[in-house]
């Protein structure tokens, strides 16, 4: 339950975020000097607020924030946060902001244990998908998705919030039962890549908080815990001053205001401490080297320099000033990218920026990615380029492609204003909550950013990043990778050297070019043009055998989401030729013909479309985002993938460089181990289902890929859906010009009827796997062969009993035995390998658990199998699946789903009208049949990954 979002961000902020000398000597912290902030942040900022949220406060401090808005339609989002984190913590505490999180779940007042996650799921929210929790260091949030605006189920959403607010029991007999699972989490994150970020943290702010404050905690204090000072952390800081309840859903705010009042009003107050600072952090810290090794990193060194934090509140000033320093990060970040794209270019990836460390501090780092054993030079060019940048600045064509791209996501927010979705509401209000953003209109936003362009110039630019820059003088410098590197650190800190003595020149200026792909000849004609009486889906096809669907729909104003399917996929794929698709991957990186893929960059800065291409079972496919004002340059880009991909080198080294971290990672978590090796023993080591060498993935090239798809992209039958904001007829002649005016292609996606059989192994015989993480981490996986999906009501039956084991094998394995953390359970009904289904339960344990796991899995099973399943789980599992199909069609993508290919395979939409009914009519003795049916013990294949080293259970 922890969220690696604040995890990542933090890590983010240490070593790619934005120049200004340390402004104070000595440590910073943020727990001293900081003047005192309003209640909220608009009550102090000059920007306007947007009049659609309405924000209060009760009596007893707790505040609140509303909005009505109606997309999707019928829907909400409810959310309590809590500002109690890890940093709240005392030494002998560590890790109990995240166990009271998970007691929540369990236990209060009006709701005995286990029984809230039960009253949701009757009401149609399935946890994790619509209900959830996440501890971060600073905050705890928990979070309800409405599938409908019913007042009483918002009423229950209320009381269950104010259960977790203020009528938690937390029993011993809970904590006890609860701690397993807790410590299964910590161990199931126990990985190279939060060891990773723990060394890097410890090595940039050796003496802070936050260092010693991971949310996980620590097993000590953890197996310490008691219901007592469990309750004492929860009674100290779950208290009306330190929450937010924030609403945004298809409600009327005035009904949602007195609601909140009436189930918090009598949340009686109590004293609100502080939290603690997370510093401090060290200005002066400089000169240091960190080598941090693991065989599964990819190598990466970073440069970084701490400075005080910025105390700048939100204002029209101060957003101005924000722009000036996005534009000059982005451009120098967009030259980094420039140098990946290069035929030897000197890194992977590099990014350079300035980010706060909550409001303790600063750092400006520069981090870049490189191929194994090249970190000196990759360290060096990067290192020049942000010399350069700082040095000479940035060129009038950089800066207009930036403001280009910020304009023009300006110009689409304001569009589809009256629109805007739940979740980007919520964003805005947690912004406000969290960072003192004031949400303002996009409208408002776009008239003074059109307001300010004019002086946006590149001399005003370089000022506001020197502003807040950290110099990156003497920096800290950190390796990270699989062996150490050559000459240790002394080697890290001359190649730094180096590259502050080198000689740097201005960057040369390009010269602009023009799209070159806008004429694919004679528009075709229309030759069949019917309407879907179902759905109200327009069918048309072209005389050249393009298809294309339509579906208008005001669900968002100025946005249109286009599918391209073309016939193929990993279709093409054999035995022989099993990777045939792999490099698909890659590319759109190869650009086009014309245009490498830097230049389109810069040619399509300030239009919202997208390039890429990639392979799923049967087609290749294309997914793109665009306005109405731009569907024709977006059609005319996808038209130019199919008739001129360009198969450039750069995307071929990009690919190669991936895969080789790809599997020299493999074997890093038991997870990755599993999804490595499982696919080639169920299907008796077929290899278009085998993950192969990586000999045979270093040996693709774009020369070989271009052979085995080119007549698929030139040939292949041609499907289109549009979905969104857009005028049909103009719709209809755009993709005329584009795609209808290829020559002619084949009139039906092939058949491939000699490529749809998929093996799934006779051999029962249980298999080892082994990875190289942690020592006490094992993966149980079984998998049962079920059935194909074409039959759609057997289909919804493996759906819904998916639905029935994962509840079954949650309460033994994670409620009762506290052996797992997250169990998974999946049914997978294939409608590309006839007769091919599998069913899978997968469960991460100790390694002493193992055997004990088996059995409780099998128990479980056993008594699905002999007894038919309860009326209650019935309707815990069965109603979110009917939620889930009520609310499909209230986003574009909902739609997209049934329109892509409505007239290839027009039986997704009779699928889709008659699901509900079909799920209503399944039985218990159905699913019991099912059980019977699939799941016996003796016919799941079994693979338990094991720490090398460690012995087999027996």
């Amino acid at each position: 339950m922890i969220s690696r979002k604040f995890l990542l961000a933090l890590t983010i902020s240490t070593f790619a975020l934005s120049a200004c000398a340390p402004r104070g000597e000595g440590l910073t912290s943020a727990a001293t000097a900081l003047p005192p902030r309003p209640t909220w942040a608009f009550e102090a900022s000059d920007v306007p607020l947007d009049p659609g949220y309405r924000f209060g406060q009760l009596e007893n401090g707790m505040r609140y924030a509303i909005r009505s808005n109606a997309t999707p339609k019928g829907t909400a989002l409810v959310r309590m946060q809590v500002d109690a984190g890890s940093l709240d913590e005392e030494d002998s505490e560590r890790g109990f902001a995240h166990f009271v999180e998970h007691m929540a779940f369990n236990g209060s007042t009006n709701l005995p244990e286990g029984e809230m996650v039960k009253l949701l799921e009757r009401l149609g929210l399935a946890f994790g998908a619509h209900n959830n929790a996440s501890t971060n260091y600073d905050r705890t949030t928990y979070m309800l998705d409405l599938p409908r605006n019913d007042p009483a189920l918002l009423d229950t959403a209320l009381m269950i919030m104010r259960e977790t607010a203020s009528e938690l029991t937390i029993s011993p007999e809970a904590v006890e039962r609860e701690r397993g699972v807790v410590l299964a989490e910590m161990r199931d994150r126990n990985t190279f890549a939060l060891r990773n970020y723990q060394d890097s943290q410890e090595f940039l702010a050796p003496d802070a908080r936050f260092t010693r404050r991971l949310a996980i905690g620590a097993a000590e204090t953890l197996n310490g815990a008691t219901a007592e000072s469990l309750r004492a952390f929860w009674r100290r800081e779950y208290v009306p001053r330190h929450t937010t309840l924030l609403i945004v859903g298809d409600f009327d705010a005035g009904e949602v205001e007195a609601a909140i009042r009436r189930r918090f009003g009598d949340w009686r107050p109590a004293p609100a401490e502080p939290q603690p600072s997370p510093g401090p952090l060290d200005p002066r810290a400089a000169g240091k080297v960190d080598v941090f090794v693991d065989p599964a990193l990819s190598e990466r060194i970073t440069a970084t320099r701490i400075g005080p934090w910025l105390d700048e509140r939100d204002s029209i000033a101060q957003r101005r000033e924000n722009l000036l320093r996005q534009i000059g990060y982005a451009i120098l970040n967009r030259r980094l990218l420039s140098r990946t794209r290069e035929d030897n270019a000197p890194f992977r990836s590099a990014g350079f920026g300035t980010g706060d460390v909550f409001r303790t501090g600063r750092t400006t780092s520069i981090a870049v990615d490189t191929v194994d054993g090249k970190w000196r030079r990759g360290l060096i060019e990067a290192a020049k380029e942000y010399r350069r940048a700082l040095q000479y600045g940035f060129t009038a064509q950089e800066v207009a492609e930036q403001v280009a791209n910020i304009r023009k996501a300006n110009l689409n927010a304001a569009a589809s204003e009256s629109t805007r979705s739940h979740s980007q509401l919520l964003g805005a209000a947690l912004a406000l909550v969290n960072d003192d953003v004031v949400p303002d209109t996009p409208t408002r936003s776009l008239e003074r950013l059109e307001a300010f362009i004019p002086q946006i110039t590149p001399a005003a630019v370089l000022a506001a990043v020197k502003r807040e820059v950290v110099p990156l003088d003497t920096p800290l410098l950190r390796f990270q990778g699989r062996r150490d590197p050559e000459g240790g650190a002394s080697a890290i800190r001359a190649a730094w050297d180096e590259a502050m003595r080198a000689a740097i020149r201005p960057l040369e200026q390009k010269a602009a070019g023009a799209f070159a792909y806008t004429d694919f000849g004679p528009a075709g004609q229309v030759v069949s043009d019917t309407t879907e009486p179902v759905l109200g889906i327009r069918q048309l096809r072209f005389a050249n055998g393009v298809r294309l669907n339509l579906k208008r729909t005001t669900i968002e104003k100025e946005r249109v989401l286009v599918q391209l399917s073309v016939d193929g996929g990993q279709l093409i794929e054999t035995r022989e030729n099993p990777h045939a698709t792999n490099m698909m991957s890659v590319f759109a990186q190869g650009g086009l013909g014309k245009h490498s893929r830097d230049e389109l960059d810069s040619l399509l800065a300030g239009r919202t479309v997208s390039a890429g291409l990639s392979a799923t079972d049967e087609t290749f496919v294309a997914l793109a985002g665009t306005t109405p004002g731009d569907l024709e340059l977006q059609l005319q880009l996808l038209t130019a993938q199919l008739t001129d991909p360009g198969y450039r080198k750069e995307g071929e080294v990009l690919f190669r460089q991936t895969i080789n971290n790809m599997f020299a990672a493999l074997r890093a978590t038991p997870g990755s181990a599993l999804n490595a090796d499982l696919g080639a023993i169920l299907s008796d080591n077929d290899p278009r289902f085998s993950l192969g060498k990586v000999e045979e993935w270093r040996a693709l090239t774009f020369a070989k890929l271009k052979a085995d798809v080119a007549d698929r992209l030139a040939k292949g039958a041609i499907e289109v859906g549009l979905v969104g904001d857009f005028d049909e007829a103009q719709a209809i002649a755009l993709v005329g010009k584009t795609l209808g005016a290829l020559p002619a292609r084949e009139a039906e996606f092939g058949a491939y009827a000699d490529r749809r059989t998929r093996p799934f192994t006779a051999d029962r015989s249980q298999r080892v796997l082994r990875h190289t993480g942690a020592k006490d981490q094992a993966l149980l996986a079984l998998t049962w062969p079920t059935r194909d999906g074409e039959d759609p009501v057997a289909a919804l039956e493996l759906q819904l009993l998916d639905r029935v084991v994962q509840l079954a094998i949650t309460d033994t394995l994670r409620e009762k035995l506290g052996k797992a953390y997250s169990p998974g359970v999946n049914s997978n009904a294939s409608r590309t390998w006839r007769g091919y289904g599998t069913f899978s339960i997968n469960a991460s344990v100790d390694v002493a658990q193992v055997a004990a796991t088996r059995a409780a899995i099998f128990e479980t099973l056993a008594a699905l199998r002999d007894a038919p399943v309860g009326e209650d789980m019935l309707l815990r599992a069965r109603a979110p699946v009917l939620e889930g199909y009520d609310n499909a069609l209230k986003t574009n993508g909902g739609w997209l789903t049934l329109v892509d290919r409505a007239q290839t395979e027009p039986d997704r939409i009779e699928r889709y009208a008659a699901a509900k009914a079909r799920i209503a009519a399944i039985t218990p003795a159905r699913l019991q049949a099912l059980v019977r049916q699939y799941l016996a013990q003796d016919a799941a294949v079994e693979v338990t990954v094991l720490p090398e080293g460690v012995d087999p259970p027996r």
